[in-house]
């Protein structure tokens, strides 16, 4: 025992347990780590505990605030090295339980009079406004597990029921926003700057990787910095290594063709990037040989390789091999081997950053990857992305077609396909300025406002142009940044705040308090105590029937409102589904004409292209070309019909709800019940807390099927066309490109009468089934609930009357503090956890 347990046991008035934590060896670190368990066992009298935990915690909060304030004296560019040193990291203050005049600023920027007010001054200094909300989370966290520990071991009903539901509070999800943007955008450096971490993602000379999808995501466990990478399957490189060879040889003779021409530089660098110049005169076999792959052995073995290192800087130059290309590194025996063709995906995790504790940024390739591990990895992420972030040079970004490209094909995977909320077109570079006659400081900073301001009126001019990616987005979805990462470091023209870079920061933060995993946690374990503690009172056997008999009858009433309302949006699924049926009849055989034979295209290089797509089952991909996608050129018609109502049914927005918002409508009714039936008021509130769970596992069920319902239309497409992709693939020698052309289009017209008609009925199908879910999950969910706490024998259980205390009060200052702090954004993005 040192002096410092012996100080603070006095200071807190509790000097008769020194005794007590000396035996116990309990020293200022171990002071620290105690839990809840600990606690009860050094200080077994509730009274005095109750004392102990809220000194502590206070004290916890107070060494937390003091930390994070230290992290922010400086700016990133200098804090970094006083970090490293100290084995620390630059966070943001924490905001929970905060309130600056409704609105945080967050400025990382280093200059006095913009840092934050002390967190003395900023948080809330009644109730247990002082504790951080990781403090909350890991003090409910460590009582419920003190609960499960004393749960009596006999094998029963209720027993199990409340083990499976303290296990099942143990959910997070992050939330990702995704980076797209052109090779040379600035995306690199823009989320370098916006989280702090100027040396992080390289960039600049070395050429951009435009293939490998980069995770960037906090290290809450760890100070170091860290990259995960993830490769492709030594499988899947030999049948790419034999694709691209084949390619090679099958248009050896055929011309110099532009296309071409690009498609095979593509292959060039992607094999001299891995092999050098051997390749050339290698078969895919030899290429396989261990000797290639000495450097990377996790490869070999379908592991992960995993980077540890203590500065961003040094992790950014061991990184570079796996995610960018050099083509001028050198020759022979001395060329570095660059190894992105093999990588999947790379997660960098960086130290205790509060902005990405929650939050995950994903730098995108723009449209997928020829790589069919990769391209379903791009899709997979596109689809749950919450924001999407397209980033371009401010100087063209109106006409940037590039760009806008991007947006347009992946407009419905996030949309209606995925569960994107909100698109942030990113203008970077601002501080650009060529073309002025003042000089100035005030000239040049007066002149890249008016950039800005133009920039922004041209861009959302042009957004409201994409009519389709309207279909999916509206025009509140869509908000527009000029930003300079350049001046948000040297503030040569522009202060840190007008570079923009600090609403970004704002953005990501409020993503970040809008996390709902302390909330759900704190009030999942408030219902299983209040249940526990009702289930203790066997004298209102009577009552309970009564009750019973209450829920039960609102329960069938609930379910039928349900059930009505999505018998509804099938109806009007049905309707607009057999519109879009009779138009892809009409107009499957022009629509395909047009990507049969496309303007501005030689045949002989139209025979490669269309070689490639039946390859690949009908989508290909040209280097810097837009993705060529039979599949959903036919089903276009069958999208087209549904997109509207499939947004009104399924809408992304979270403050809209999934069928018209008749789930969340849902309800026992426990409320009016309380105030009559006090006696059962326990096991009211349990019902309560898991009627809020169920419905949040409902929408987040929902938020995942209603994509695979969207994608149905296009993969039974697919389907139908799989034998005629097959048998188009086989054709060899002269004439190729005519029996390819003449066997797709033959098949189509032969089975347009069904295909179509199959595709519909594909997405009713799986409509229905979600259906079934929804009402299977509503019944039985809530009558399990119902029969374990009001219908058990009785049977007897631990007293946790004041762990339920504490956590009650925890649960009622997170619910204040929602009402009274919640940002606009969190309604929008976690609807559920506001309606709770």
């Amino acid at each position: 025992m040192d002096d410092f347990v012996r100080n603070k046991l006095t200071e807190w008035g509790l000097s008769e347990y020194i005794e007590t934590f000396k035996d116990e060896g309990i020293d200022e670190e171990s002071f620290y780590c105690l839990d809840f368990q600990d606690i009860a066992n050094l200080i077994p009298k509730v009274g005095r505990r109750a004392i102990f935990k809220k000194r502590l915690m206070l004290l916890k909060g107070e060494d937390n605030t003091t930390y994070h304030q230290e992290s922010i004296d400086s700016p990133p560019q200098f804090q970094r090295e006083k970090e490293e040193a100290a084995e620390s990291d630059q966070v943001l203050p924490s905001t929970s339980g905060t309130k600056d005049k409704g609105k945080r600023k967050l400025d990382l920027q280093g200059e006095s009079s913009k840092w934050p007010s002390p967190p003395s001054k900023r948080q809330r200094t009644s109730g247990l406004g002082l504790y951080t909300e990781e403090i909350i989370l890991s003090d409910v966290k460590s009582i419920m597990r003190f609960v499960q520990q004393r749960l009596p071991n006999q094998d029963s009903n209720i027993n199990r029921f409340l083990r499976n539901k303290i296990s099942d509070l143990e959910t997070d999800k992050r939330v990702l926003v995704g980076v797209f943007g052109k090779t040379g955008a600035g995306k690199s450096s823009l989320i370098n700057a916006v989280i702090g971490e100027k040396n992080l993602l390289p960039s600049g000379s070395i050429s951009a990787c435009t293939s490998v999808m980069i995770k960037v995501e906090a290290n809450m466990k760890s100070p170091k910095y860290e990259a995960d990478i993830e490769f492709i399957t030594k499988e899947e490189w030999k049948d790419e290594l034999w694709s691209l060879l084949n390619f090679l040889g099958d248009n050896a003779d055929q011309g110099n063709d532009q296309d071409e021409e690009e498609d095979y530089r593509d292959i060039d660098e992607k094999l001299s990037a891995v092999y050098g110049e051997e390749w050339r005169s290698k078969s895919a076999e030899d290429l396989m040989d261990n000797k290639y792959f000495k450097e990377i052995p996790e490869f070999l073995q379908s592991k992960r390789k995993i980077l540890t290192c203590e500065s961003a800087k040094e992790l950014s130059a061991k990184c570079v091999k796996y995610t960018k290309n050099d083509s001028k590194d050198g020759d022979g025996k001395d060329r570095k081997r660059w190894y992105w063709p093999l990588v999947k995906c790379v997660t960098v995790r960086v130290p205790k950053n509060r902005l990405l504790q929650h939050v995950t940024i994903v730098d995108l390739p723009g449209t997928g990857d020829r790589n069919k591990s990769r391209d379903e990895m791009w899709k997979s992420v596109v689809e749950s992305c919450s924001t999407v972030w397209i980033v371009t040079e401010l100087n063209r970004a109106a006409a940037e077609k590039e760009t806008w490209e991007i947006l347009k094909s992946a407009s419905s995977i996030m949309g209606n396909g995925g569960e994107c909320q909100q698109i942030h077109f990113i203008c970077t570079k601002s501080d650009n300025i060529e073309d002025s006659d003042d000089s100035s400081a005030a000239g040049v900073r007066a002149l890249i406002f008016k950039k800005n301001m133009k920039a922004k009126e041209e861009v959302n001019k042009e957004f409201k142009k994409l009519n389709k990616v309207k279909k999916h987005f509206g025009d509140d979805c869509f908000k527009v940044f000029t930003v300079s990462s350049k001046e948000f470091f040297k503030k040569r023209h522009l202060e840190p705040d007008e570079t923009e870079i600090p609403k970004l920061q704002e953005f990501l933060q409020n993503l970040n308090d809008c996390h709902s995993e302390t909330f759900n946690y704190v009030s999942g374990a408030y219902g299983i105590l209040s249940l526990i503690q009702g289930a203790r009172h066997t004298e209102v056997a009577g009552k309970k029937n009564e009750v019973c008999t209450e829920l039960n009858e609102n329960k069938r009433r609930e379910c039928y409102e349900v059930q009505k309302s999505m018998n509804d949006t099938e109806i009007a699924f049905r309707k607009y589904l057999s519109k879009g049926v009779e138009n892809s009849k009409k107009t499957c055989q022009e629509k395909l004409e047009s990507n049969l034979n496309p303007k501005g295209v030689s045949g002989r290089g139209f025979h490669r292209i269309l070689k490639c797509v039946v390859r690949n089952h009908g989508t290909y991909k040209p280097k810097n070309k837009k993705q060529i996608n039979l599949n959903e050129t036919l089903a276009s018609c069958l999208t087209d019909s549904i997109d509207e109502e499939f947004r009104k049914t399924f809408p992304n927005e979270r403050k809209c709800k999934p069928f018209n918002g008749v789930i969340n409508k849902f309800s026992l009714d426990t409320k009016s019940l309380i105030e009559r039936f006090t006696d059962v008021k326990l096991q009211l509130i349990f019902l309560k807390t898991e009627e809020i769970k169920m419905k949040t596992k409902l929408n987040k069920e929902i938020r995942d099927r209603k994509k695979k319902i969207y994608n149905s239309l296009t993969e039974r497409i697919e389907k139908s066309m799989k034998e005629c992709y097959e048998k188009a693939a086989g054709f060899k020698g002269e004439d190729t490109l005519k029996n390819m052309k003449e066997t797709i289009m033959k098949h189509v017209l032969s089975s347009k009468d069904i295909m179509f008609e199959q595709a519909k009925e594909e997405m009713l199908s799986r409509l229905r089934d979600l259906m079934d879910y929804i009402l299977k999950t509503l019944e039985e969910t809530m009558q399990k609930s119902i029969e374990l706490s009001l219908k058990t024998d009785d049977y007897p259980l631990p007293d946790f009357e004041a762990e339920l205390e504490e956590v009650q009060k925890y649960y009622n200052d997170l619910k204040k503090r929602q009402e009274e702090e919640t940002p606009q954004i969190c309604f929008a993005l976690l609807g559920e956890a506001a309606d709770a």
